[in-house]
Parts: structure tokens; C-alpha cells; sequence
């Protein structure tokens, strides 16, 4: 999965091999210095970032830890790609594990487990159009398969519909998929409602999750609509004599397309960092 994401990949080996001119990293027990101004360290029971020596604090002022070393080496490069002016928009993970450990609005596993699964009401591949054929056919080419899988996986009804109130999902669906998320912890649920929130599917998020599909192949079907739309306005027009053009097909299968697009980048971290590098954990709190 590391490999998905370039970037990451990218500072995260900055980040463990910090080189000459400064202190080197080790990982394992004791403190770990990355940079002269920006480290984590693992103290027991989580990792601690350090920014110029200093313990980073959350708004509500608790120490800042995370569960895993991925996580504290995203979250220190994070602030460590800020320059004169700290921009806290640019700085998902950051704002993430700070709702986590101080949790603003007080909700509990279950409420958070039940709002990712709220999404099947308005998820964006159950919704499909009428009209034109080609994106009726694209939808039902891409999306279709994935909805199958999740049904025979977990043993649910999901199904799709043209009408603007979307499908009926059946209360035994949700009582399913509720108890399979029970099983993951409280830092894996804050990622899992992120991804589902961004993807505005449950579905796909769920796909993603069992590594059916890469981050790049949720992304890009959660988009399929738009970039259909994209596609078919930038190619040239037909003549009126002539045949018609017919509509661009989707690359959705060529992993890699659009990969380095804000919001794939954005799920990926996420994804990798909440998690992914939080199986092991998965059914603890």
C-alpha cells in the first residue's frame, strides 16, 4: 500500500534516513530525532511529536500521541512541510488525530460507527442515472461488481435505483455492517468516517478496506459521473453529417490514473496511516 502513494513513500524515507549535517534516526526504544525542529519519539503507549524540542499539545491541551509510527511520521512531516506561515487547512492527519484524542464533540464508538454507515442512504454508486445509455452501461460496468462483492462478503443487501430516494437497504444490511465495524478500534473509525465522508460511500469505502480495491480505483469511482462528464466535453465535437463520436470510456481499471489528484493523495494518507498500519489493533479499543 505504501507503494500507492509515492509521496508518503517519499517522506517517510526522508524522514528515517534524516542524513548528514544532523542527528541520525533509530527506529525502536528511546527517543528518535528526524530533523533539528520536527520529531516524533515513541514513549510507551504511543508516539509523541516534538516540534523544536517541545511536545506537541492538542487544542484542549493533552499530549499529542498517536498508535503507530506511520501516523507520527506522516503527522511530523506534516509540520515539517510548513514554512513562515503554519497553514492547519494543509494538515489533514494533524487535524484528525487532534479530534481523535480530544474528541469535541464527544461521541462515542457507536455513534461513530453509525454515521459512516448513515452513508448508505445517500451512497454514490447505489444512485444511478437514466439516461445517457453510455454512462447507464458505465455505471453498471464499474460500479455493479463492487456492490456484488460487498453483498456476497457480508451476506447484505445493498442494490441500486434510479429514483432520487435512492435504495430501500434492508435494517438486517445495516445491523451487518455495524457489527463488523464494531470490531475495529477508535483511531481505525476515525479514518474509516473520513474516507467514507470523502468518497460519500460506504460501499467503496468498505471495498478499500478489504483491499479489494486500490485507493486510486475508490477514488476514481466515487468520481465516475464527473469524470465522464470531463471526458466527453473535451473531445472534439462531431459534424452534423457525420457519425456521432462515441462518448470516452472510463480508465477506472488502470490503476495509477489520477492518482496524484488532491483528494486520492488525501484518502491515501488517511487510509495507510488510520487504517491499514492499524490492523493489528483492529477489536481493541
Amino acid at each position: 500500500m505504501w507503494r500507492s502513494c509515492p509521496r508518503l513513500r517519499n517522506w517517510g524515507r526522508r524522514l528515517l534516513n534524516w542524513s548528514p549535517g544532523g542527528p541520525t534516526t533509530s527506529v525502536g526504544p528511546g527517543p528518535n530525532t528526524l530533523s533539528p525542529s520536527r520529531d516524533y519519539a515513541p514513549p510507551a503507549g504511543g508516539f509523541e511529536i516534538n516540534l523544536d524540542n517541545r511536545k506537541l499539545k492538542t487544542p484542549q491541551a493533552k499530549l499529542f500521541t498517536v498508535p503507530s509510527e506511520a501516523l507520527a511520521i506522516a503527522v511530523a512531516t506534516e509540520w515539517d512541510s510548513q514554512r513562515d506561515t503554519i497553514k492547519f487547512y494543509t494538515m489533514h492527519l494533524t487535524t484528525l488525530c487532534n479530534t481523535s484524542l480530544d474528541n469535541p464533540t464527544q461521541r462515542n464508538k457507536d455513534q461513530l460507527i453509525r454515521a459512516a454507515v448513515k452513508f448508505l442512504d445517500t451512497d454514490t454508486i447505489c444512485y444511478r442515472v437514466e439516461e445517457p445509455q453510455t454512462l447507464v452501461e458505465l455505471q453498471k460496468n464499474e460500479w455493479d461488481p463492487i456492490i456484488d462483492w460487498t453483498e456476497k462478503r457480508y451476506g447484505v443487501e445493498i442494490g441500486s435505483s434510479t429514483s432520487i430516494m435512492g435504495p430501500s437497504i434492508p435494517a438486517r444490511t445495516r445491523e451487518v455492517l455495524v457489527s463488523h465495524l464494531a470490531s475495529y478500534n477508535m483511531w481505525a473509525l476515525q479514518g474509516i468516517e473520513f474516507v467514507v465522508a470523502q468518497l460519500k460511500s460506504m460501499v467503496l469505502a468498505l471495498g478499500l478496506m478489504d483491499l479489494q480495491l486500490t485507493v486510486e480505483q475508490a477514488v476514481l469511482l466515487s468520481r465516475l459521473e464527473e469524470e465522464y462528464q470531463v471526458g466527453f466535453s473535451q473531445r472534439p465535437k462531431a459534424s452534423t453529417s457525420g457519425p456521432r463520436l462515441t462518448p470516452p470510456r472510463c480508465r477506472c481499471r488502470r490503476t495509477g490514473w489520477g492518482g496524484s489528484s488532491p483528494l486520492c493523495f488525501c484518502v491515501n494518507l488517511v487510509f495507510i496511516t488510520f487504517v491499514y498500519k492499524q490492523k493489528p489493533n483492529w477489536g481493541s479499543e
